[in-house]
This record gives structure tokens, C-alpha cells and sequence, in this order.
């Protein structure tokens, strides 16, 4: 068995749709990033990539490249679900915590375990999401950005 952790973070901008988990959740203003910027789905793949050393989500999803423009991070963990795949490795557990001011999470995180659940082709039962503020201290506190963070537990097969 082998552990990855991942984190990734992303301002909060006016003009932007916010993306969590592949659900868009209606809020003012959304997350900057080259793809949707869903700081969830990232944390996960650089955990998921760092449990079975594949490098980080910079390698395979550069900002610099004009195919993932604006696109669906949960293409990003499709993509790695196949690397794992490749590589013999099955997901036994994730499990996150997105941290943010607003807006609740709560009545998403269905939907958006359900989504990662789909895109890592695993059992929903096999993915946590918790959400979490700062009591408003800090970036997140003051509604500036979003944090997320993952833990994966992946078995070589």
C-alpha cells in the first residue's frame, strides 16, 4: 500500500464559475486557473500521482498547453485513473477537505463524490469529501481563495 498527499489552492475572481468536484456551484465568483481551476479534483490527482510517484498534475496537465484550456478537471482524473491503471495500482481510499468561507458545500458534496467516484471509475464508498472554514482567518477566511487538500491510499496490484 502507498499513501500520496496533495494540495492546491486558487484565488477567487469575479467572471468566473466556481467548480468543485466537477459541480458547479452557484456562488459570485469562481476560481482563476487555466482549466476550471476545481481545486478539489487537482489535490486528488497530485495525490493519486504521488502515491504511485507519477510525478504531479504541472507534468501531465501543463498550464502552458492550450488543450486544457478551461477544461473539466475531472478529464485531469480520468486521465490519471488510466496512469494508475497502466501502472497496476487500484484506489482503495481518498479522502479531502476543501477550505473556504462560503458558500456551504454540504448540499454538493453528493454529487461531487459521485463525480470523482465516476471519473477514478471506483466506489463512491471509497471517497470522502469534508469542507471546513477558517473561522475567517487568512486568504480562505477573507473569501480571497479555496484550499484543498487529499489524502490517497493506492495498492499495487
Amino acid at each position: 500500500m502507498r499513501i500520496g498527499f496533495g494540495y492546491d489552492v486558487h484565488k477567487l475572481v469575479e467572471g468566473r464559475t466556481l467548480v468543485l468536484g466537477g459541480v458547479t456551484i452557484p456562488f459570485e465568483k469562481g476560481l482563476s486557473g487555466h482549466s476550471d481551476a476545481d481545486v478539489l479534483c487537482h489535490a486528488i490527482c497530485d495525490a493519486l500521482l504521488g502515491a504511485a510517484a507519477l510525478g504531479d498534475i504541472g507534468q501531465h496537465f501543463p498550464d502552458s498547453d492550450p488543450r486544457y484550456t478551461n477544461i473539466s478537471s475531472l478529464v485531469f482524473l480520468e486521465k490519471v485513473s488510466k496512469l494508475l491503471i497502466d501502472e497496476k495500482f487500484t484506489v482503495e481510499n481518498i479522502d479531502t477537505t476543501i477550505v473556504a468561507q462560503e458558500p456551504i458545500m454540504a448540499p454538493h458534496i453528493p454529487l461531487m463524490r459521485q463525480n470523482i467516484a465516476n471519473s477514478l471509475k471506483i466506489e463512491v464508498s471509497k471517497v470522502s469529501i469534508k469542507a471546513s472554514t477558517t473561522e475567517g482567518l487568512g486568504f480562505s477566511g477573507q473569501g480571497l481563495g479555496m484550499v484543498a487538500y487529499a489524502i490517497a491510499l493506492v495498492e499495487k496490484d
